[in-house]
């Protein structure tokens, strides 16, 4: 069942101190009481194959995925030890046993009674490439016959893994993980990309290296080949307030709340999203798998991504994905399309515009073979003679320094 939430709350994490390798910045999430009774565990695959993933009858999701994630949990809340455990002599070079990656089966399928495995950040890019994906349920006169009876199939989306990412991998190699981290927040140029939590320390510290097998947006990516390096902020103490203990204990508590309130400012588009629709993909126990997609604002920060949370709504698991412009622009005008019954021009009323804009705004965003071939060249043979007239009737002096023709 769906529900509606208002962004990701991050009760028992504290933000620790970033650390700053070039463009990247990243802060260490803490969790001064960790989740023992749910340990995820990261399973290798073969790299040299694809994954086909069955979702119905007749439809099939591929993708390449470097690995996955197994979920082990207890009824009884008693520790539980990290699936899949393997004792292996230091100097052994062999990589870990792993399976082939060829599937038959769903994103999050149970093993056992105690055990799921899923693909991380498969299940939000699933949710994000299935919204609205049937199409035009009534058959307006604009949309061809194939948009009808087949919807927006196929639909395919673009993302950078992490070894494409410049500074990367030295960031992650660098990086001081500290006793009690279970995630991070992972910044490009200051601007969230990425977050990552998990229940235990135990576990960050066997899937801190996955992070360079993740995708990422195309933000992240030029992002870091743009800008060079981030500045590094540094904490001041007033010396002149400082005269005890008492006192310095009050100047670091103060630096802690002020480091604290900055970095809900950075992350404010994920954690203090206007609403996000969470929609539950599997029960594990006590906890429940998820997938959430943003309101798809164009004028804010939009995050696709997956939790795991207990009962009580606490945060055990967590991973994002930050939506391009263009991926937040395809998702705002299907959800428009959606809420006025795929009609144009009520449609087109709802957002502001005309019908012509929101026809050629569609076909921009890569819908346009879902419209009839006439209807956009109808749209585009106006905006030429638009643009014509607009030409002919200008004046041609310049006006405040710019020209007013065309």
């Amino acid at each position: 069942m769906t529900a509606a939430t208002d962004g990701i709350d991050l009760t028992g994490l504290t933000a620790g101190p970033a650390q700053t390798w070039g463009a990247i910045r990243l802060v260490p999430l803490l969790r001064p009481r960790p989740i023992t009774d749910l340990r995820l565990h990261a399973r290798l695959y073969d790299p040299d194959e694809l994954s086909v993933v069955h979702t119905a009858p007749r439809a099939a999701y591929l993708s390449y995925i470097p690995h996955a994630y197994v979920a082990t949990w207890t009824t009884d809340t008693t520790p539980a030890a990290a699936y899949g455990t393997q004792l292996r002599d230091p100097a052994d070079t062999l990589a870990p046993n792993g399976i082939r990656l060829t599937f038959r089966r769903r994103l999050a399928r149970r093993e056992d009674r105690q055990r799921l495995r899923f693909l991380p950040l498969h299940l939000a890019m699933e949710g994000y490439l299935a919204l609205h994906f049937g199409g035009p349920p009534i058959a307006w006169q604009e949309w061809t016959r194939h948009a009808v009876t087949r919807g927006l199939s196929p639909r395919v989306e673009a993302g950078y893994t992490g070894a494409a990412i410049a500074g990367l991998d030295d960031a992650l190699r660098v990086f001081e993980i500290h006793p009690d981290q279970c995630g991070m927040l992972l910044y490009a140029a200051d601007a969230l990309a990425a977050a990552f939590v998990v229940p235990h320390p135990d576990d960050y510290r066997s899937l801190h290296p996955t992070l360079l097998q993740d995708f990422y947006g195309e933000l992240l990516f030029h992002y870091t080949h743009l800008y060079e390096a981030v500045p590094d902020f540094t904490a001041h103490l007033d010396d002149t307030r400082i005269a005890s203990i008492a006192d310095l204990r009050a100047q670091l508590a103060q630096v802690d709340a002020d480091w604290k309130t900055f970095h809900a400012l950075m992350a404010d588009g994920l954690f203090a999203a206007e609403r996000l629709t969470v929609t539950p993909v599997q029960r594990m126990g006590r906890f429940t798998l998820a997938r959430f997609l943003p309101v798809f604002d164009p004028d804010v920060d939009n995050h696709i991504g997956e939790t795991i949370t207990d009962e009580a709504g606490r945060l055990a698991y967590l991973k994002t994905f930050r939506l391009s412009a263009a991926q937040t622009r395809r998702g705002h005008l299907l959800s428009q399309l959606a809420a006025n019954d795929w009609n144009l021009d009520v449609t087109a009323t709802t957002l502001g515009t005309e019908r012509d804009a929101l026809v050629q705004r569609l076909d921009r965003a890569g819908f346009g073979h879902l419209l009839r071939p006439d209807i956009i060249d109808s749209c585009r043979r106006r905006a030429r003679e638009l643009r014509g007239r607009g030409t002919k009737a200008g004046p041609t002096r310049p006006v405040h320094g710019r020209s007013a023709a065309g």
